[in-house]
């Protein structure tokens, strides 16, 4: 793997995503998953919320800068998600919690998620976005079979990735309603333009921005995984708009943004299961 990284580092400048150089440093997310760890990143998304996503730009509005910002809206739902998670897995393990000021998932999970909390919007965002990731994986699918068949992908990777590319769910048409509504904002605003230079290039400076400011995260485990979250979704939005709206050549996306591609749509999953079932007991 190291060897591989050493030779496939490169990115292309006005991509949707750029991500680190090769180092020494390698990380099982297995052995090092998603938890509660205590770290309070409102500072940093309060930034990318009004710095980095598009201001004077609602929810509701029909434009692709509209779509951008409920598709970022949508991560920050699955990370707060993860966070109620954990919180909850914590209590149950009988670990505790010292001086932590969250200690109520059910609490929390009102006042990140819930309708009368910080963003009515947010479990809506998280249900976009998670389509926007299905959408993409279903595109890459015959890229990621052949890399199963040929070897590309180890034997026991290429076992579990299977039965995720069979999934019935990525034939779904209704998972494509978002990246379809995306598609036509885009491919709309080279109308407006009036040349194919449209202005997706405001989309992908701030999608690679949305991956540096995840170096100003603290915790270094939520770096990592919001690290892995922002490549996930910047190569979703890669595969299916591209450059010009029309979407990406998926032959052409890097083994590293594939893996990123899977691992976060695993993230938004579980973070959907566990809103579901947070809703279900509320009712």
């Amino acid at each position: 793997m190291k060897n591989a990284d050493a030779e496939e580092h490169d990115f292309e400048l006005d991509g949707w995503a750029r991500w680190d150089m090769p180092t020494e440093d390698y990380y099982d997310t297995m052995q090092f998953p998603e938890e509660f760890t205590g770290y309070d990143g409102a500072e940093v998304w309060n930034f990318i919320h009004n710095r980095i996503a598009f201001q004077e730009t609602a929810y509701s509005d029909d434009n692709w800068k509209a779509d951008f910002n409920r598709a970022v809206s949508g991560l920050h739902s699955m990370v707060s998600a993860q966070i109620c998670r954990g919180i909850a897995d914590r209590i149950e393990s009988g670990e505790g919690f010292d001086d932590e000021p969250w200690t109520d998932p059910r609490v929390e999970f009102d006042r990140r998620l819930g309708p009368d909390g910080e963003n009515p919007k947010a479990i809506e965002n998280l249900y976009f976005t998670y389509m926007l990731m299905l959408s993409a994986v279903a595109g890459a699918r015959e890229r990621l079979g052949q890399d199963c068949a040929s070897g590309k992908i180890d034997e026991d990777t290429a076992a579990d990735l299977t039965p995720i590319l069979d999934h019935p769910l990525l034939d779904d048409p209704g998972i494509g309603a978002a990246s379809t509504k995306f598609h036509n904002h885009a491919t709309k605003s080279v109308d407006t333009v009036g040349n194919n230079d449209n202005a997706l290039w405001e989309a992908r400076m701030r999608a690679r921005e949305l991956m540096r400011i995840m170096n100003c995260v603290q915790c270094n485990k939520c770096r990592l995984h919001g690290k892995i979250a922002t490549l996930g979704l910047s190569t979703a939005l890669q595969i299916l708009l591209g450059s010009r709206g029309e979407g990406g050549d998926v032959s052409r996306i890097h083994r590293v943004e594939l893996a990123a591609l899977m691992t976060s749509l695993g993230k938004m999953s579980s973070a959907v299961h566990y809103c579901q079932s947070m809703m279900e007991e509320e009712n």
